[in-house]
């Protein structure tokens, strides 16, 4: 399984940024895919942001972002975008896209679990 993150960078607070994660090696729809992030000082496991269901679309959002961010799938092209609007410092972290072939919770609710994990991209917010 490979995951391909991109579309992080600098935005000031306030700003949006649209991440994108091409997958590869697996059967979409065997796993559920979402987004963790990782800041330094915060834990080696990171915090769970998002994560879409694979079989009927209903995305899952960490209480940190939710009405903020957004999950999206694409699965004819076996992506997985987030869109990240009203950004706030304490948004920085790397983002990294992830997968699991249980239900999405277990990638949002602490302390959070996932099969695969790609490099991530960085997304930093700051004036």
């Amino acid at each position: 399984v490979q995951l391909q993150a991109s579309g992080g960078g600098l935005v000031q607070p306030g700003g949006s940024l649209r991440l994108s994660c091409t997958a590869s090696g697996f059967i979409r729809g065997s796993y559920n895919m979402g987004w963790l992030r990782r800041a330094p000082g915060k834990g080696r496991q990171g915090e769970g942001v998002a994560c879409i269901s694979s079989s009927d679309g209903t995305p899952y959002y960490g209480d940190s972002v939710k009405g903020r961010f957004t999950i999206s799938q694409d699965n004819t092209k076996n992506m997985v975008h987030l869109q990240l609007d009203g950004l706030k410092p304490e948004d920085t972290a790397v983002y990294h896209c992830a997968t699991t072939t249980l239900g999405c919770g277990v990638m949002i609710t602490p302390p959070i679990s996932y099969d695969y994990r790609g490099q991530g991209t960085q997304v930093t917010v700051s004036s």
